[in-house]
């Protein structure tokens, strides 16, 4: 099994002008010369990323897609400024480079350097020969490391402006609901009952404000080559922002899939959530609350939330494919998701249970 992100060649109208970015890239950062070879990474469902190896140096570059796109999950500079104002207190890439100027290749983007390490997705390499120990040490730091993420202060490191925190809750409970309605297709329920769910359970405080990733997943995650248990670099940026940590978390345990869950949820698995050693969805929400001091007793809420506001990014994701503007043939059963999501938030509110 590797543990490498494959590289395909670049999608058939998903190409963009190297010499315009190798010029500018050239100008920039000193010493960096010879000719880039360009390709495309195959991860990735939103925002394109591309794979720019120069003779001496391996670079990533990060663009918007095609076709018609939310703004709020899709801004280049937020991620690239995100990225750049953690550097040195939360493992992040080394970012380079960021161009608002669509004239170049057709969008804005921004290049970092690559993070050298393992890309893991829905199982443990066997080569790795783990135990229960280490998975579970994994499983510990990778959670440490979104407490770590949620007490940054975030005023600290010039992000006093990054986002609005007050009135976040809402803002992304009708948010999600209206891009739910805009990506929606008619081969698609449209869980009405979800929605006004959520509408009617918002918590009437939040946790206070805290920086969000927003797609923590250990599949975005670049482990350490020395010791694949320690996180060499937090990737996906494009939808953090500013507000209750709590969100964050019940977005996270959305895709925390355990192995007695049933089969439709396991649709949903993209990182090895159901390894042997893992820790269950309570026992991370324990492990939360005992380092955060965070009362969790009406987390239900967001792990709904969590589970509807994944359904939403697929449908979107769908929407796209659905429509022609996305032809890559793994989106084809992303409407079938969306759907199977919905239903999971659905049975969520009528069991309780995480």
């Amino acid at each position: 099994m590797t543990s490498e992100n494959p590289v395909v060649e670049v999608r058939s109208g998903e190409e963009f002008n190297l010499d315009a970015v190798d010029s500018i890239l050239k100008r920039v950062i000193p010493g960096l010369s010879g000719r880039a070879i360009l390709s495309q990474y195959n991860s990735g469902a939103s925002n394109l990323t591309y794979a720019l190896d120069y003779p001496e140096r391996r670079m990533v570059l990060r663009r918007p897609p095609f076709g018609d796109k939310p703004k709020s999950g899709h801004d280049m500079h937020r991620e690239y400024r995100v990225m750049s104002a953690l550097k040195g207190t939360i493992p992040v890439p080394n970012t380079l480079f960021y161009s608002g100027d669509e004239s170049i290749i057709g969008a804005e983007f921004y290049v970092m350097d690559r993070s050298e390490g393992h890309l893991i997705h829905t199982e443990i390499p066997n080569e790795w020969n783990w135990s229960k120990k280490e998975v579970r040490q994994l499983c510990v730091n990778f959670f440490q490391n979104l407490v770590d993420l949620h007490q940054v202060d975030y005023q600290a490191i010039g992000l006093s402006d990054f986002g609005k925190p007050i009135g976040y809750v809402n803002r992304q409970i009708l948010g999600w609901n209206r891009r739910f309605e805009k990506s929606w297709t008619k081969d698609v329920e449209k869980f009405e009952d979800v929605q006004i769910w959520l509408v009617d359970n918002m918590p009437a405080t939040e946790r206070g404000a805290a920086i969000i990733h927003g797609d923590y997943r250990i599949d975005n995650c670049i482990l350490s080559k020395g010791d694949p248990r320690n996180i060499e670099a937090l990737l996906d940026w494009e939808i953090s922002a500013l507000g209750d940590p709590l969100m964050d978390l019940g977005n996270t345990l959305a895709y925390w899939i355990e192995p007695t869950d049933p089969d439709y949820m396991k649709m949903t698995l993209r990182q090895p959530s159901t390894a042997s050693g893992m820790l269950t969805r309570n026992e991370i929400l324990e492990f939360y609350s005992e380092k955060t001091g965070y009362d969790i007793s009406g987390f239900q809420f967001y792990y709904v939330y969590g589970i509807w506001r994944l359904a939403v990014i697929i449908q979107q994701i769908y929407s796209r494919y659905y429509k022609g503007q996305n032809d890559n043939p793994r989106f084809k059963s992303y409407g079938a998701m969306a759907t199977a999501l919905g239903q999971l938030a659905r049975y969520k509110i009528q069991t309780g249970k995480l």
